[in-house]
This record gives C-alpha cells, structure tokens and sequence, in this order.
C-alpha cells in the first residue's frame, strides 16, 4: 500500500508526508538539505534523508546553479522521474526499515525516544 498523506516519513521529528510536500510546493527548496532545515526532518536518525531527496526531486526538480550549465548544454530544469516509489512503498515495511537502520548502529534516534 502506498504511502498517504498523513503517513510519518521522519519518526524521529514526527513529520509527515503531506508537511514535507506542502513545503516543497510552497518554499521550492533549491536542495533537499532545506527541508532538513526548515522541518528537522533527517536530522535526527537520519532513515528518511533518501526519502526526503526523492520528494524533494519530484516536486521540485533538479537544481543546477548557473555555474554549471553551459550554453552549450541541454540540461532540463527539472528531472522527471519514470516511477514513483511513494505509490509502491508500504508504510509498515517503511518503518520497519527505520527500525533496522537504527538496529544496525547506522543512526542514532533523539534522546526523547
């Protein structure tokens, strides 16, 4: 089952999936990191920071500075993704994985959990 709306996608900061895409489509975040900064999403265990990239992309696109694109280049401005992984992902297997990230030593919960 796909992940909804009111599904948690930071645990560690309880954030859901609608915040972080109501702030992407409202601030059009130039990186990911913003989201991070913005929310506190992925500063905590860090399990949802893929997550976070992949929303990020999807609804914001790809950011290239000016410095890097040459007049040359045919670079789009935004990435369009072939599938969404949000329809296929399954909530309890979503946060089943955080939990064996932690498990597995990769990120450490905040304190109050």
């Amino acid at each position: 089952m796909a992940l909804k709306p009111d599904d948690m996608v930071c645990f560690c900061f309880h954030v859901r999936l609608r915040k972080i895409e109501t702030f992407c489509r409202v601030e059009k975040p130039l990186h990911a990191s913003q989201i991070s900064d913005c929310l506190s999403a992925g500063t905590g265990c860090g399990w949802c920071r893929p997550m976070l990239k992949h929303i990020h992309l999807r609804i914001c696109g790809e950011h290239i500075p000016d410095w890097r694109k040459s007049p040359e280049a045919n670079i789009p401005e935004a990435v369009a993704l072939k599938t969404d992984f949000l329809d296929a992902l399954d909530v309890q297997n979503w946060a089943a994985g955080r939990q064996r990230h932690i498990s597995e030593g990769h990120g450490k919960p905040p304190k109050d959990q």
